[in-house]
């Protein structure tokens, strides 16, 4: 992008203006130094000239003329200087052009991040919008062809209405995760003991209509135990990835909560027995409204907002969440506490 691209350039301009002045600095001081240093040495044998001179004299011999001595030993700091400020300013030359890389390099290392952030974000809205599209032009569709008809009867009327409530809780859905989704971007949750137990049994209970609509029986295996976190955000999280493995786990099949002590740190895995998530979607599967197979998005619903949702409450809880698939079908999602 073209803001990025000036932006670098501005970058490296700066990094390289603060090397250039490190550098006339450090030469300056060492050309300062040096030059003292060959004045004094100078001076120095300049004075042992001139008394040995002046014992010659008063010995009454011929001693050698100092003025000679001292204007070679002019003409040679003279060259010594030339020489030395020539070396200096090729030190500096190539300090710029290697120091010009370098700035680049560091310029390209510090926006990137920056660029990559500003991307997402920009994916993110233009995704977001569409969503947001999509129920209120069908609100506008159908409220508009209702109102070209010369007569309609209560039942059609009521029809009407509820299509535009089935709408509007779908707006209201998808709203509520984006609010949920900054919220716990930024937030500072006040975490605590917590038992593992009451969290998956919260969770449980609350998806298991829809695992008992679908037939679904879900399992739980889990180890006592008391981690470090929030305990309703938690039960929000093993809820989003409940509702997951329902979503895509096999009709009339089994979803499991497994939970169990690994060192310093509790795993508690949800594992379901679908397809299974393909190499292409499982690096991006916590982004933000991506939805991989479309077929099998566009039947079970949703905005592809649930994990990456997931993963901000598992970041603001200080936990990681990780997904897999297993050996022998279906997917595995991994989220690690920290015990208390």
């Amino acid at each position: 992008m073209q803001m990025f691209r000036s932006a670098r350039l501005k970058l490296t301009l700066f990094y390289l203006a603060i090397l250039l002045g490190f550098s006339l600095t450090l030469t300056l001081a060492f050309r300062t130094a040096a030059d003292s240093e060959f004045g004094h040495a100078t001076r120095d044998q300049r004075q042992v000239v001139r008394q040995i001179f002046l014992d010659y004299l008063d010995r009454g011999e011929i001693g050698s003329p100092s003025n000679s001595y001292q204007s070679a030993q002019d003409d040679e700091a003279s060259a010594w200087r030339v020489h030395l400020d020539r070396d200096l300013a090729l030190v500096n030359i190539y300090a710029i052009l290697i120091g010009g890389l370098l700035s680049y390099w560091f310029a390209d290392r510090t926006l990137k991040p920056i660029e990559e952030a500003h991307e997402a974000q920009q994916r993110f809205v233009a995704d977001a919008s569409h969503e947001l599209r999509t129920p209120l032009t069908s609100l506008q569709l159908e409220n508009e062809l209702f109102l070209r008809q010369k007569k309609f009867d209560a039942d059609e009327a009521k029809t009407l209405i509820t299509s535009n409530l089935e709408e509007v809780q779908r707006l209201h859905q998808l709203s509520s995760t984006l609010l949920d989704l900054t919220q716990y971007g930024h937030a500072a949750l006040k975490r605590g003991p917590v038992g593992v137990k009451h969290v998956v049994e919260a969770a449980v209970r609350q998806a298991h209509p829809v695992a008992e609509q679908k037939g679904v029986t879900m399992q739980e295996t889990v180890a006592e135990a008391t981690v470090v976190g929030h305990h309703d955000s938690l039960v929000q999280l093993l809820g989003i990835l409940l509702d997951n493995a329902l979503k895509y786990g096999a009709p009339n099949g089994v979803v499991q909560v497994r939970g169990q002590r690994h060192g310093g740190q509790y795993v508690l895995q949800v594992i379901d027995d679908g397809m299974g998530i393909s190499a292409d979607d499982l690096p991006h599967i916590f982004e933000r409204l991506y939805r991989g197979d479309k077929a099998r998005s566009n039947k079970t619903g949703g905005y592809g907002l649930g994990l990456s949702l997931g993963q901000e409450i598992a970041h603001a809880n200080h936990s990681q969440i990780t997904a897999r698939n297993n050996l022998d079908g279906g997917a595995c999602f991994e989220l690690r506490l920290e015990i208390a």
